[in-house]
């Protein structure tokens, strides 16, 4: 593995192979022309606008990022403010790594970065994620499997994918939005399907890449994660074909920044949100950090520091190429001199002073970790071409070990999610079963009606006949019930059982 960095350090031979194919680059998935007057002379600039107009966009406002805003007055980020940040770091990470004219050269021999393909990607990395944030994820894909008999289940990215390539209607052709190869390519975060393919295939491998282990619980089910269903096998295909130089396991040079720009949001800004509705306090999180600095590995139980230790411990095991235990020590006093001994501790009042100080954290911490992106030529498994260097690295483990463990990891929050648990269960129950009773078209909710239409006629090019309705039927309930916010999914299950009297209002969600 060799880290080319970024200036005058980045001089060295490119890998063998030839650069990209430009066209094969800008290529879209059908030859349909475009239709009126673009608003970009950039194909990446026009596939960014699409994404940008898609209603598939506009309803990221209203879906959770980590805790739903809905009804309780908390001005948290949710998935439409998270992807713009996405957007904005990703930008900055392209234009700073393009800035150099060597590192740009070996950049192009791995199949090209543009800051356009990135933003563009960066928009629509998000659009599938279901009502309420990770929780709704993980119901809809057990639900999938072990309720519709849907192999591929769900998972977030393939419903992304899935929506830019086939469901979305804002392209000038039939269905999807007829992105340019490098932007679909860009947007495949886990670029395999959740079995078969590639072959062989990650789940397989004694080293996987990073998400493409198995189900934890289901070994059988594929990787844990993925970014194409079955039915969109044919696109991936397409997006990838015009990179030959990255490995069938491996990003895309611009998914790869995509990616860690996702990394770098989520790790800052949900510690904001946290910080400021009073969640994230002060005393736990110090003691945490300071209970490992003070016993380190020596520290067990339910201790201060002892979940520190089983973080730098899963580090270690698990990411022996990046892992270095002075690194690891160093990113935890970082913290916890500008976290935990900083922001968190004045609390967060609403005045001028505690905004000053939440924009000055944000902004000095996401410029450190974009300075820290490098490129490599010979990335181990579960790294990309385009990572981030050793102290940045470890600085974003132990900033997501924060939020994870001082937020994901309440109770109340855990119980608010069972609630949510429940409504995506009640109205997939309900969805399914409409669809298997009632035989009138025109009785049914017309986009479910179309989506059943759709799926039936993927499924009837690769699926035993005999399977196909039953597949169809999963596959609609699961695209419907995706495509809502948080409160069109709660307004919807109050239709559906009967606790709703409003006929006008309430059931136009449907």
């Amino acid at each position: 593995m060799t880290d080319l960095g970024v200036g005058p350090a980045a001089a060295q031979e490119a890998p063998e192979g030839a650069g990209p194919d430009h066209a094969a680059r800008a290529a879209r998935r059908s030859p349909v022309s475009e239709t009126g007057a673009a608003l970009a002379r950039s194909p990446f600039r026009v596939d960014r606008d699409r994404i940008v107009a898609s209603p598939f966009f506009a309803r990221l406002a209203g879906v959770t990022q980590v805790v739903s805003p809905t009804g309780s007055g908390l001005l948290v980020h949710n998935r439409l403010t998270h992807s713009l940040q996405v957007a904005q770091v990703g930008r900055a990470i392209a234009e700073r790594l393009t800035a150099d004219a060597t590192t740009a050269a070996l950049l192009d021999r791995l199949g090209g970065l543009d800051a356009d393909v990135v933003e563009a990607a960066a928009l629509a990395h998000d659009l599938g994620h279901p009502p309420f944030g990770h929780l709704g994820e993980q119901v809809l894909d057990r639900l999938g499997r072990e309720r519709l008999g849907l192999p591929d289940g769900f998972e977030g990215n393939a419903q992304s994918f899935r929506i830019v390539t086939t469901i979305d209607l804002h392209g000038p052709g039939g269905t999807g939005l007829d992105l340019t190869a490098a932007v679909r390519a860009a947007v495949l975060k886990y670029p395999w399907a959740r079995r078969g393919h590639p072959d062989p295939h990650p789940s397989a491998a004694a080293l996987p890449p990073r998400g493409g282990g198995p189900l934890p619980g289901a070994p059988d089910a594929g990787s844990a994660k993925f970014s194409a269903y079955s039915t969109e096998l044919d696109d991936l295909r397409a997006g990838r074909s015009a990179f030959g130089a990255i490995g069938p396991w491996q990003q895309t040079v611009e998914a790869a920044v995509m990616d860690l720009a996702d990394d770098i949001a989520y790790a800052i800004h949900d510690l904001e949100d946290f910080h400021r509705v009073g969640v994230l306090q002060q005393a736990g999180v110090a003691a945490e950090l300071r209970g490992w600095q003070q016993a380190g590995s020596a520290v067990g139980g339910d201790r201060p520091g002892a979940a520190l230790e089983r973080l730098r411990r899963r580090l270690r095991n698990k990411d022996g190429w990046a892992y270095d235990a002075e690194a690891f020590a160093a990113a935890v006093e970082r913290v916890r001199t500008e976290l935990a001994d900083g922001l968190l501790a004045s609390s967060f009042d609403g005045s001028m002073a505690a905004e000053r100080a939440v924009a000055e954290f944000s902004a000095r911490w996401t410029a450190r970790l974009v300075g820290g992106v490098r490129v490599l030529t010979d990335p181990p498994v579960r790294s990309a071409h385009v990572a981030l260097a050793t102290e940045q690295w470890h600085e974003v483990a132990v900033l997501k070990f924060v939020h994870h463990r001082f937020v994901l990891q309440r109770a109340d929050l855990a119980s608010h999610q069972r609630g949510q648990a429940t409504v995506l269960a009640g109205l997939v129950g309900a969805l399914h079963d409409w669809l298997a009773e009632d035989d009138s078209e025109t009785r049914k909710p017309p986009r479910l009606h179309d989506l059943v239409a759709l799926a039936r006629g993927e499924f009837a090019a690769f699926a035993p006949a005999a399977d196909v309705e039953r597949l169809a039927r999963g596959r609609a309930v699961v695209d419907y019930v995706a495509s809502l916010t948080d409160g069109q999914a709660t307004a919807l299950l109050d239709v559906l059982t009967g606790r709703s009297a409003r006929l006008w209002t309430d059931a136009a969600v449907l």
